[in-house]
C-alpha cells in the first residue's frame, strides 16, 4: 500500500495503514466520499458517545452538558474516555461535549490539561495525545487527537493546504433563531478582534484598507446551506473556509439569523415591526439571547431555561485525506449532543 503521509517513524504507524483500516465504529461513520458541501445529512441514531435523547418535556432540557468547575480531573478523564468514538493507531477522534474550553489558563480544566491522564487511560503508555483539530469551548462535536507528532504534523499540513486552496474540511451544524433569505450561498466578511469592556469580540469591518489588514483584520468566508426549516427556525449546515474565531456565530448574525444559544452575538440583531436589522457591532455588548414566546413555548423552555440555553453548533463531518494520493476523503460523523436533538423534534427539523 502506498502512502502520502508520515513513514513509520519514532514509534508511529503508517499513516496509510490507519486509514485503510479504519473501522465503522460504533460511534463514528466513515465513508470514503467526495469532499462536497451538498452532502446529504443522515439520520442521526444514538451511539457511543452521545448521551441519552431527551423528551421535549424534559425537566432538564440541556442535560449531557459540561461544567468544568463541576468536574474532577478525574471525572473529566472519564467522561472524555467515554466520549470516544473511535481509535486507530494513533488517531483518536472524540465527540467533545459542549462547555470544555480546549486551552486555558494555568490551572484551569481543559482538554489540553488532562490529555496525559486521558492517554494513559486510553493505554497509549509514554504515547501522549495531542490536539490535531478541534472546535472552541462553546461548540460540541469532533476533537482529532494523536500519538505520533509526525502523524499530527501531517494532517495538520493537509488542513492547512485545504483551507489556501478552498476546499472544506469540516461542517457544522446548527439551529439558528431565524431563516436565510437564500436556501444556500457564501458568507463573506472582513473581521477584527476588538478588546471591549474586558472582553474579546469579533467585529464585522466594511471594506477594509491595506492598512486594516496589515493591523489584523481578516477577510472571511463560510459556505451555508438550510437543511429544514420550521417555527421561524431552521437547520443549517456550515463550512467554513477560514479560520478566525467565532467565525461562524458572526457569519449567521450578519445574515440577521443568530445561532440559537448565542449569548454573545445575537443582541446585533434587532426587530421592529417584525423586520430585523443589524445594530452597530461596536456599540453592541453582548447579552443573553431573547426568544420570543412563541420560540420558548415550542421549546418547552421558561426565559429562566433559555438565558442558560446552550450554543446549537456541532462540528458534524470532518474530511481526513485518503490512504492513497488518488483517493477521495475519508468522512468521520459524530451525532449530536441530546439537546441538539431535543431542540430538532420540539420545532419539527428533520434530516432530509
Amino acid at each position: 500500500m502506498r502512502t502520502v503521509l508520515a513513514p513509520e517513524m519514532g514509534g508511529c504507524r503508517v499513516l496509510g495503514q490507519v486509514w485503510g483500516g479504519w473501522r465503522r465504529g460504533p460511534g463514528v461513520r466513515a465513508a470514503r466520499t467526495a469532499s462536497s458541501f451538498g452532502t446529504e445529512a443522515r439520520h442521526q441514531q444514538q451511539r457511543r458517545g452521545s448521551s441519552k435523547r431527551s423528551g421535549p418535556l424534559d425537566d432538564q432540557p440541556f442535560s449531557g452538558l459540561l461544567r468544568p468547575e463541576n468536574v474532577s480531573r478525574e471525572e473529566l478523564v472519564d467522561v472524555l474516555r467515554a466520549a470516544v468514538v473511535d481509535q486507530k493507531g494513533p488517531l483518536v477522534t472524540l465527540n467533545k461535549p459542549q462547555g470544555l474550553p480546549v486551552t486555558g489558563k494555568p490551572g484551569e480544566l481543559t482538554l489540553l490539561s488532562v490529555l496525559p491522564e486521558l492517554s494513559q487511560s486510553l493505554g497509549l503508555g509514554e504515547r501522549e495525545l495531542q490536539v490535531v483539530r478541534a472546535s472552541g469551548k462553546e461548540t460540541s462535536g469532533l476533537v482529532l487527537l494523536s500519538s505520533c507528532p509526525q502523524t499530527a504534523s501531517r494532517l495538520q499540513k493537509f488542513f492547512t493546504h485545504s483551507q489556501r486552496a478552498r476546499r472544506p474540511t469540516v461542517t457544522y451544524c446548527a439551529v439558528t433563531d431565524g431563516i436565510p433569505a437564500t436556501s444556500e450561498g457564501k458568507i463573506q466578511a472582513a473581521l477584527k478582534l476588538e478588546h471591549i469592556d474586558g472582553v474579546n469580540l469579533v467585529v464585522p469591518v466594511k471594506s477594509p484598507s491595506r492598512k486594516d489588514i496589515l493591523e489584523g483584520v481578516k477577510r472571511t468566508l463560510s459556505y451555508f446551506r438550510v437543511v429544514a426549516m420550521g417555527s421561524g427556525c431552521a437547520l443549517v449546515q456550515l463550512q467554513p473556509l477560514t479560520a478566525f474565531p467565532s467565525q461562524l456565530q458572526a457569519h449567521m448574525a450578519l445574515q440577521l439569523c443568530p445561532l440559537l444559544g448565542d449569548h454573545m452575538y445575537s443582541a446585533r440583531v434587532a426587530t421592529v415591526l417584525g423586520q430585523r436589522f443589524l445594530l452597530p457591532a461596536e456599540s453592541t455588548r453582548p447579552q443573553r439571547q431573547v426568544l420570543d414566546e412563541a420560540l420558548l413555548r415550542r421549546l418547552h423552555l421558561t426565559p429562566s431555561q433559555a438565558a442558560q440555553l446552550p450554543l446549537h453548533l456541532h462540528l458534524h463531518c470532518l474530511y481526513l485525506p485518503g490512504a492513497r494520493p488518488r483517493d477521495p476523503p475519508i468522512k468521520l460523523l459524530a451525532p449530536l449532543p441530546s439537546y441538539f436533538s431535543r431542540t430538532l423534534h420540539c420545532l419539527g427539523l428533520h434530516y432530509q
